[in-house]
Parts: structure tokens; sequence; C-alpha cells
């Protein structure tokens, strides 16, 4: 693994794109990441949503039928759903209905609590039904490091919720259960195919739990985990880290260029995370109402310091590991 000056960062990542001949623009789109709103039963200490209970930030309708029509004009083959906790929009089940009769493969990106929650007892059949690939949150099959992260119970929620998700079939024939670590704190998360060994080991070992994949995700110096290393003096070392641990063979699998994130607003992002920074699309359109898909492919991606986040070690996307 190549690696660069530890102080990089500060030459902008542009810079460093340029300086090893790398160049960062849209392929077609194929993936549309859709944020349904801010409201979430958790409030994590690592959330770059900055999303909580007292959010009331939630996609209306009329957004959400324009995310459909985007996504049977530009043929997608993926409508990644997060927020927030998105089961928690009144137009989830709408939303994922119509998704699924366009033969679309839908993500849920699910906290596992949101299953307990009022009025979502039956959640976990609807996904189930709808054949709907579950990505779930999970920072540590530890119940301490979860404690950590999310709170008092939040740990045993996620366990019968996982448990649940098995015996509705999931981890088995056409129903995929992903799980994702975020490390506790400012550190790059280890090898991804040796944790997805342990976590496998320990969650069948301890609670008969089975599941698919494990995804690594780098914490994203944005938002309530940046506040968290700015109160702590971790942020320009967190930064530097990252920065260090530059990997060019990252590059080419990054997310941003052949996803298009649409806010619970319907303005769009290149990414998720330029999403939450309130970075605009590079290629010029604000909203989906806006919006000439055809005109996306080989523009420009909008980039940051926190685009170190997801090029460091084996780099880090919505589906884990790149390299």
């Amino acid at each position: 693994m190549e690696l660069v000056a530890a102080s990089t960062h500060r030459r902008t990542f542009p810079g460093l794109l340029n300086s090893k001949g790398l160049s960062l623009r849209r392929r077609a789109l194929s993936t549309l990441q859709v944020n349904l709103g801010k409201l979430c039963n958790q409030a994590c200490q690592h959330c770059h949503v900055e999303a909580g209970p007292q959010r009331t930030e939630n996609m209306e309708l009329a957004t959400v039928e324009a995310c459909l029509r985007l996504a049977r004009d530009a043929n997608v083959t993926v409508v990644d759903i997060t927020g927030g906790a998105p089961e928690l929009n009144p137009h989830f089940r709408y939303f994922v209905s119509e998704l699924h009769k366009s033969g679309v493969q839908v993500i849920d990106r699910c906290n596992l609590t949101v299953l307990w929650e009022p009025e979502q007892e039956d959640t976990a059949d609807f996904l189930a039904k709808h054949q709907v690939r579950i990505i779930a949150s999970l920072p540590c099959y530890s119940e301490a490091n979860v404690r950590k992260q999310r709170g008092s119970g939040v740990f045993d929620k996620s366990i019968r919720a996982l448990q649940k998700l098995n015996d509705l079939g999931y981890a088995k024939g056409n129903l995929v259960l992903d799980l994702v670590y975020n490390p506790v704190g400012a550190f790059l998360p280890p090898d991804q195919s040796t944790l997805e060994a342990t976590y496998k080991k320990r969650l069948r070992e301890d609670f008969g739990i089975h599941f698919n994949h494990l995804f690594t995700l780098t914490n994203m110096p944005i938002k309530r985990f940046a506040e968290a290393l700015v109160r702590q003096g971790k942020y320009e070392e967190y930064l530097d880290l990252l920065a260090g641990a530059f990997n060019p063979a990252s590059v080419d699998g990054l997310m941003c260029r052949d996803l298009l994130s649409v806010g619970f607003d319907g303005k769009l992002y290149d990414c998720d995370f330029n999403q939450m920074l309130e970075l605009p699309l590079a290629a010029g359109a604000k909203t989906i109402f806006d919006l000439d898909f055809k005109r996306l492919e080989n523009a420009p991606i909008a980039t940051a310091s926190h685009c170190f986040g997801c090029t460091a070690g084996s780099g880090s996307s919505c589906t884990g590991a790149l390299a």
C-alpha cells in the first residue's frame, strides 16, 4: 500500500489526486441514495447526519415521487434508502413498494432498534415481503462497545432485532442481511475480512445470529463526530491520520463515481457526506426537480478534506472497504 505524507490534507484532496496522476469524475449513474429525513429514535455519537428523536425533517411525498421518476427514467439498479431512521418517514412503505414493483434492488439502512418502536412492530415483516436488502449498523459484537456509541439498552434491542430478521429468513436464500462496523474512536477500522470472520463467530456462538457480510466504515470527520474530535483536541490529529493513510487503489471504487445523493428536501449531492456538509452537486443541478441525469456522466465531483476518510487505509464506502 502506497502512503503519503501525513500533512497532505493541507494541500487539499484534489491536489493530492493530481500529484498522483489521478482524477475523480463521474461514471454512469447506477445507484440512487435517498435520505428520507433526519428523524431517528437514536442519537449516536458518531452520526454524521446529526439525526435524533428531536429532528423533524422528513421527505415529502412530492419529492418521493420525483425520486421514483428518476429511478425509472435513469434505469438505476439500486436505490439505497437512509436517514435518520428511514422507516419513520410516513412515505417509507409506499416508496419501497413502488421500487419493488419496478424490480429495483432496494437497500434499507436500518439501525435495528427502530424495529421495536411504536407502530413499527410489523416493519421487519414488510421488509422481508418486499425482499429489501438490509444493511444494519452494529458497531461491535460487544455490549460494552455498543453502549459507548449508542447508549444503554441499544445492544439488547439490536440483538433481538437480528434474531427476528433471521427468523424471517434473512441471511438465508435471497434475503440479504449485512452489518456495518464503525470504530468507537479516532482510528481506522481493522481489516474487513478478518473482522467479519470474528463477528460471524461471536454472533453465531453467543446469540445464534447469522448475516451475509460485514462492512467496515471509517468515521468521517464531519458533524457530530467532528465536534467530538474538536472537544477532545484530536481533530487535526485525525485528519493527519486519514491523509497519511491515503491509498490510491481506493479511488476507482469510490461511491461518488456512480451514485447520486438526494436530501430530504430534494437537493442533490455527490455523496451522503457532501450532503451533510451542504456541499452541492458539482454537476450543476440543485434539486431533483431540475436534474438532467444524462449530464451526470463524466461530470466533476465536489471534494473537501473529509474525502480523505474514504481513501484511507483499505478505503471506505457505503458498502465497506474498497481495496
